[in-house]
């Protein structure tokens, strides 16, 4: 990151040094996130300029008022995670100098969930119903030059659960106040391709639209590298009639952008008017080439790359949906850290923070538009498949998608279209729910077959006489994919079209799958041989999976299918119930960022650095049984009523991280490993060494049955018989000890930046005690805020925005935020009269 904050000063020196009047920058970007009111209800008149909003309260941005509402059995929903909803109000005053009369004056909001009206002095400016759009509004001819201005904005989430998980309420992303030259490059007025790219030379392609003259201004463009060093300049002059500049500038020896190896260009584009310098823009961007093929995956940069994705739905934990750039990091990091290369923004349009993010360390990226399209999906009142939510609180986007899809999808290609994560648009997830006559058609050509355990016909000639006898031939989804598809193509032809099916044998027969690039099939992997033998010329795709050896395992043996996306990359907050289970934890870490089980266990499938690590279940819960004549065999465990009770494929087995049980208890160890040996030792006694290849073909788990004795169980992985890891678990005592870790000891004093700071306990011996649940409390200076606290669980429903928070599994997290003074911050944790040691920041 110090890289780029070089990048950007040499960027703004250059723009200093390069104006004509040197009191003068041809643009202004201002952080507009600070001194808003909020208040709660609805308020007439709140937009005019005169409202008194003296008692209302004084917020920083990004706000979602819903976290900080806390969870809330009543007047809530499964789907959205017992979260709040309601109206909102805020406003803020601010002052333009009469200096700036004669410029360009525009606001832009990254996101505003949902519903928003947004007025200037009383002005209305505009409505946006897509929570999840990026936008602004052009504030020139309304703003009071040398007076008071007030932007307000109304935001309007009465239908509380119109989405199937967690949404968040009010102005959650950044705001900016942007100022210009009237002759000036607009929002996302600037593309970036690299159509031709090899080791030596790379050429690339940069298209700036220019507005607001009447005749012929010059675009002067420069590429900076990693070290900020110019490595190609060019000058041309354009005439207004179209408004667009279009360049070629060639890279010599171009360092491309990759997964190992995440290389950033800043394109620098000056804009000049009768001579003078009227406009800037600086724009960040890779030199990179990919292409999916039909037979054998992906290509990135000539390389072959199997896609090791997660999806990721855009809440974090404790702050809801008001996640800064900092806590983007750190999740991203955490996924890195297990060997994952891609996310799938499911499933709507993310924050820009995290696209950058992406860029910056190295994430493809699948970028989706909806979830729903104009018939909506069941939203749960109490459990997860309950269905019950009434269309009072349920209206949601679907209402209004005729209206706003083109220009929603449009606007978020035009946003990130210049990210070199970003590999495929997604058009839609699982539509075919809302289409009844695609699972009538299927059940009608498979009869009863378990659409999970058995490969269905792909034999369109036996699927379309049931789908047109269904439909009447005349099928609106597909004829909305291919519309949306036009729009996606419209606006980017350099990226293909995806969608995740669940009636893959179905969207071949209506056209649905002819209206995509890349079919993504969600949770189909028994689908990939028969799909590709039926449809060879079609690019097939894992789009959504579960997490488990099995699916990975499907997409590594065949070349044919680039990779998968496991749902999901982190516990997220709905789709749950009931009440108090507020989000699902069926994901590679939890809410906190934890790593699961199930994280350690894919890390051993996505790295090759040695791993061993083990989990323990009593024999009387284990899914896992054992006997000399029959093995090991496994009885999967449904879900119980009333919840869905297949949401046990999703869920991981049941298992413990510590060693705490009855005497001579039967206890199932589990061992996760990519090692080619694993022993297990109880008190230093062997209990023998197992080959992971006798376990590959069924679930890749090591396991032993053993009698529980009190002591130390450890785990030592061999390749080619030398120790090459190992890992440990003891019985415990009670905690008598605190440890406090961080991500990171010194953070930038500039409001934003965040610490995760972590809660571990230990007993007497020095033994890491998992299986307790603690009262803890967290005490900061001055100089940085306690923004959440958080412990990873999904049944935690006490507050966030506090300094308490109990322990899980023996841990717990605090996240502090930086303030603008530099100096020193210490932190410490209690339990009782046990306290930490302290941990000091240092803010710089």
């Amino acid at each position: 990151m110090k890289c780029k904050t070089y990048i950007i000063l040499l960027v703004l020196a250059s723009i200093i040094a390069s104006c004509s009047n040197s009191d003068i920058q041809p643009r202004s970007i201002e952080d507009f996130n600070f001194n808003w009111k909020f208040i709660k209800g609805d308020h007439s008149n709140a937009e005019i300029l005169s409202y008194n909003d003296a008692s209302w309260e004084v917020v920083r941005l990004p706000h979602d008022w819903s976290i900080l509402a806390g969870y809330q059995k009543e007047n809530t929903a499964a789907s959205t995670g017992f979260s709040e909803g309601g109206i909102g109000w805020y406003r803020k005053e601010f002052q333009v100098p009469k200096t700036d009369e004669g410029k360009a004056i525009w606001i832009e909001f990254d996101g505003i969930y949902n519903n928003a009206t947004v007025w200037i002095n009383g002005t209305k400016l505009g409505f946006r119903p897509n929570g999840y759009a990026s936008f602004s509004y052009d504030l020139t001819e309304h703003l009071n030059y040398g007076e008071n201005n007030v932007v307000a904005v109304r935001v309007d989430h009465t239908a509380y659960v119109d989405s199937r998980w967690y949404t968040g309420s009010g102005i959650y992303r950044d705001v900016r106040f942007v100022k210009t030259s009237k002759v000036h490059i607009p929002q996302w007025g600037v593309r970036v391709t690299t159509p031709n790219v090899d080791k030596s030379r790379a050429s690339v392609h940069i298209e700036s639209r220019v507005v607001g003259a009447n005749d012929s201004v010059e675009i002067e463009t420069q590429i900076l590298d990693g070290n900020g060093t110019q490595v190609a300049f060019e000058k041309t002059d354009i005439l207004t009639e179209g408004n667009k500049c279009i360049q070629t500038l060639n890279v010599e020896n171009p360092t491309l952008w990759g997964i190992q190896t995440p290389n950033l260009y800043t394109a620098i584009i000056s804009v000049k008017h009768n001579g003078a310098l009227v406009d800037k823009v600086v724009q960040e961007f890779g030199i990179r080439k990919f292409r999916f093929d039909s037979n054998k995956g992906f290509f990135l940069n000539d390389e072959n790359v199997k896609i090791k994705g997660v999806n990721l739905h855009h809440d974090a934990g404790a702050v809801g949906a008001a996640a800064t750039k900092s806590i983007w990091e750190y999740r991203v990091a955490k996924l890195k850290s297990i060997g994952v290369n891609a996310i799938r923004m499911a499933h709507n349009p993310h924050s820009p923070l995290l696209m950058e993010v992406c860029d910056e360390m190295g994430m493809l990226v699948m970028n989706e538009f909806f979830d729903e399209w104009h018939n909506p999906k069941a939203k749960s009142v109490n459990y997860l498949g309950d269905n019950a939510a009434e269309d009072t609180i349920s209206k949601g986007y679907s209402s209004v998608f005729f209206e706003w899809a083109e220009k929603d999808l449009k606007a978020l290609i035009q946003r990130d279209f210049n990210h070199p994560s970003v590999i495929m648009w997604s058009i839609g997830n699982e539509i075919e729910w809302t289409f009844p006559n695609y699972s009538k058609t299927y059940s009608e050509v498979e009869g009863d077959i378990n659409e999970y355990k058995g490969p269905p016909t792909y034999d369109v000639s036996k699927i379309k006489p049931v789908f047109n006898k269904l439909t009447g031939g005349v099928d609106s989804l597909s004829i909305v994919a291919h519309k949306l598809s036009k729009w996606v193509k419209e606006e980017d032809t350099t990226r293909p079209v995806v969608c995740g099916s669940v009636r893959p044998t179905v969207a071949f027969a209506s056209g649905y799958a002819d209206a995509v690039d890349v079919l993504g099939l969600n949770y189909r992997a028994i689908d990939y041989d028969v799909a590709h033998k039926a449809f060879p010329e079609k690019c097939l795709l894992g789009s959504e999976n579960w997490v488990a050896y099995s699916e990975w395992k499907a997409a590594l043996e065949r070349d044919f299918i680039p990779g998968i996306f496991v749902w999901t990359g982190f516990a997220y907050l709905g789709e749950a119930g009931p009440w108090p289970r507020k989000g699902l934890n069926i994901s590679l870490f939890d809410f906190a960022g934890f790593k699961n089980p199930r994280g350690h266990f894919f890390e051993c499938l996505w790295k090759e650095d040695p791993k061993v690590y083990m989990v323990t279940t009593p024999a009387s819960e284990s899914e896992f049984s054992f006997t000399k004549n029959e093995g090991w065999k496994f009885d999967i465990q449904y879900t119980p009523p009333p919840v869905w009770n297949k949401l046990r494929l999703w869920e991981w087995y049941k298992v413990n991280e510590h060693w705490n049980y009855n005497d001579n208890e039967p206890i199932v160890v589990q061992t996760y490993t990519n090692c080619e040996e694993a022993e297990l030792f109880l008190n230093g006694k062997s209990l023998g060494k197992q080959a992971l290849a006798d376990f590959k073909e069924e679930d890749n788990i090591i396991k032993w049955l053993v009698p529980y004795k009190k002591g130390e169980l450890k785990v030592i992985g061999y390749n080619k018989g030398e120790v090459v890891s190992e890992y440990q678990i003891s019985t415990t005592g009670a905690p008598a000890s605190i440890k406090l870790n961080t991500d990171k000891t010194t953070l930038k004093a500039n409001n934003y930046d965040v610490a995760h700071v972590y809660v571990t306990l230990y007993d007497e011996a020095g033994n890491k005690v998992t299986n307790v649940n603690e009262d803890i409390t967290f005490d900061v200076s001055e100089g940085a805020d306690l923004i959440a606290v958080d412990n990873g669980w999904e049944m935690n429903v006490s507050p966030h925005n506090t300094n308490k928070v109990q322990t899980h599994k023996g841990r717990a997290l605090g996240i502090i935020r930086s303030k603008a003074q530099k100096g020193a911050i210490n932190i410490t944790a209690s339990l009782g009269n046990i306290k930490s040691d302290v941990l000091t920041l240092i803010l710089e």
